[in-house]
């Protein structure tokens, strides 16, 4: 068993075009905990001359990274997972202090950001070109894959670990270079810490930079810099369309992989096992305070199990633990932030003014908010029709199953979703009728398997990401064909 190495140090220092460094900005990002409001660490800002360098140096770094044979490659992932396993304690404790993680979601995050890892690991011994038939005598085609070159990433503040790793490592396994702009509210686990451990694995300088600066100076910057190939990008739909404009509007035109926001429903139908789908609900509801795009945002219960449903799920809800992320028994959190408390402050006083019944409630105290449940929902009630990020939800009564999915179907949104009956078979044709990337048959929508395609629909994203899925977005076709013998020309 080896020993556990120290815990890095100098986190406020970004890893730009090669160097460990402070940002030029002149300004300063105070990293706090949501839980307590300490201060974790103060971060020198990054501006556009920084972020220029780290994309020109990754532009050059990535051709010979691209050139060295798989197994290379291979290997520096292999060794990010055993620093994953080694590390383990002090990167759940860094999502729990800086993302406000409750000690299970962060144990979670940590699973699944190993997890990818060692997928990508995998990746470069999995990408196959083709041989084609052609129509001209003589000839050879061929299709090779080959690395786009250099990946952006802009990653979310929810999930920071592991939506962050989710590009990250394929990106580089399959031969890109990566820059990445982590959210303001969570720089190290969303990127700072990464970097430390990819160095720690043998990445060559230059090939990973983390650009930590104000969305206002170097946001549209990032996107609209004629170096990286590809933007991935998770976050809200209003910001992942700017981002889609930017994108394809400039004078590069870009790839982009937008995991967008989600509205998930969960719908229970008659013959559904009541207890299994209320202690489903529950934890799909509220695994880090509903701040998770695949969280159950609605919950539709087809009327001859409505009242009993609101009636268990209520009392179950009521038992959860509201308090200190860091104990284990802590079920709901802190919310990430005082503007995050605000707007879901304000969703619930639009539930209440909207007609919605409200089932459990609780004031707020700091940034903890505990879990809030309406029933009697209607589609039109913004509590239904928008995504709620945070530890509210609304149940709605379906007269029959048709009734059931079209309240599923009636969303922008078509991220993930789930349904609960006694019949697989019925669940199966149930599911197929949901316009959504995801669907899950009695089991929660939050779900994320390495391996599957991870994605959603409508105005919840663009591309997929995960397993053969993710080789396909970060690698291009190049058609190269070879003529063996003279060809004849018409003219």
């Amino acid at each position: 068993m080896k020993e556990t190495p120290n815990a890095y140090q100098n986190l406020a220092l970004q890893p730009l075009a090669g160097d460990w460094r402070n940002g030029s900005s002149g300004r300063v990002l105070t990293v706090t905990n949501p839980y307590n409001s300490e201060s974790l660490l103060e971060i020198p800002l990054a501006n556009r001359a920084d972020l220029d360098a780290a994309f020109v140096k990754a532009s050059e770094a990535q051709h010979a990274w691209a050139a060295l044979p798989a197994g290379e490659r291979a290997q520096v992932l292999y060794n990010a997972v055993q620093i994953f396993d080694q590390r383990r304690d002090e990167i759940i404790d860094w999502l729990i202090r800086e993302s406000g993680s409750t000690r299970l979601k962060a144990s979670i995050e940590w699973g699944a950001a190993r997890a990818i890892t060692l997928e990508a690991a995998s990746m470069p011994n999995r990408v196959h070109g083709r041989i084609l038939e052609s129509s001209v005598a003589s000839k050879e085609s061929r299709v090779y894959r080959r690395p786009l070159g250099v990946v952006g990433v802009i990653s979310p503040w929810n999930f920071p670990l592991h939506l962050t790793q989710r590009s990250i490592a394929p990106a580089l396994a399959l031969g890109n270079a990566v820059v990445v702009k982590p959210a303001s509210d969570t720089p190290v686990s969303g990127g700072l810490l990464l970097a430390r451990i990819f160095e720690e694995a043998g990445l060559p300088a230059g090939l990973f930079s983390v650009v930590v600066g104000s969305g206002s100076e170097i946001g549209d910057a990032f996107v609209e810099h004629p170096v990286p190939a590809l933007i991935s990008f998770t976050g809200s739909t209003e910001v992942g369309r700017n981002i889609g404009r930017i994108a394809s509007g400039g004078d590069t035109l870009k790839h982009v992989a937008l995991e967008l926001g989600g509205n998930s429903p969960f719908v229970v139908l008659a013959d559904a096992d009541l207890e299994q789908a209320v202690n489903a609900a529950v934890f799909g509801k509220f695994l880090h305070n509903g701040q998770i795009c695949m969280a159950i945002n609605r919950i539709i219960v087809e009327e001859p199990l409505y009242a009993q449903f609101c009636e268990r799920f209520a009392a179950r809800v009521r038992e959860l633990s509201v308090g200190d992320p860091d104990r284990i028994d802590t079920a709901i959190g802190p919310v990430i932030n005082q503007r995050q408390l605000e707007g879901l402050i304000t969703k619930i006083e639009k539930a209440q003014a909207e007609g919605a019944r409200l089932l459990v409630s609780g004031e707020a105290q700091g940034n903890l908010l505990p879990p809030h449940v309406f029933a009697d929902v209607t589609p039109d009630m913004d509590i239904a029709f928008n995504e709620i990020f945070g530890p509210l939800v609304g149940i709605q009564c379906a007269a029959d199953e048709a009734h059931a999915l079209s309240l599923a179907n009636q969303s922008d949104y078509g991220l993930s979703s789930a349904v609960f009956t006694s019949s697989l078979e019925r669940g199966t044709r149930f599911a197929l009728g949901i316009r959504a990337g995801m669907t899950h048959i009695n089991d929660i929508p939050v779900n994320d398997d390495a391996n599957a395609p991870f994605g959603g629909e409508k105005n919840s994203g663009v591309g997929r990401f995960n397993g053969d899925w993710a080789i396909d977005e970060f690698t291009t076709d190049h058609w190269i064909t070879l003529q063996h013998e003279q060809r004849h020309y018409p003219f």
